[in-house]
């Protein structure tokens, strides 16, 4: 526990097989490589509906013109485009917006959530871009 508090992403206890220790070092590599990849992505402005982000400037616009989002909302926001439209757990969202543990319980994301869709949808009863998936997390539509 201390190391994974410490920052260490996964830890393996003696004695340990080595085709665990290599599957490991897999996960780890290709959880690098999407980061790297989402990384990338993030630098380029991205468009949902009459949203448009600009991650060089940090800036965000619906119809043109700017929204002003907490840091936190950006970062979650930023989190959902990153991940091109797939799933994103709520646990996944606090640990990598809000850096919290595994143990922790919390509605700030869904609090975050919501004040993002007012800021950004239309219709914020009726959101078309930020989704959720029911008892999996959320997810960004384009």
């Amino acid at each position: 526990m201390r190391g994974l508090k410490l920052g260490a992403d996964d830890y393996v206890t003696k004695p340990f097989g080595v085709f665990e220790l290599l599957a490991r070092a897999e996960a780890l590599l290709r959880r690098s490589r999407l980061r790297d990849a989402g990384a990338a992505s993030s630098r380029r402005a991205t468009r949902f509906g009459q949203i448009v982000v600009e991650p060089a400037r940090r800036t965000v616009r619906r119809s043109g013109e700017p929204v002003e989002l907490a840091p936190k909302e950006y970062d979650l926001l930023m989190s959902l485009i990153r991940a091109e439209g797939t799933v994103v757990s709520r646990m996944d969202l606090l640990r990598s917006v809000w850096g919290y543990s595994e143990s922790v319980v919390s509605r700030t994301v869904d609090t975050h959530i919501a004040e993002l869709r007012r800021k950004l949808e239309a219709d914020p009863s009726r959101p078309r871009h930020i989704l959720t998936v029911r008892k999996a997390g959320y997810r960004l539509a384009r």
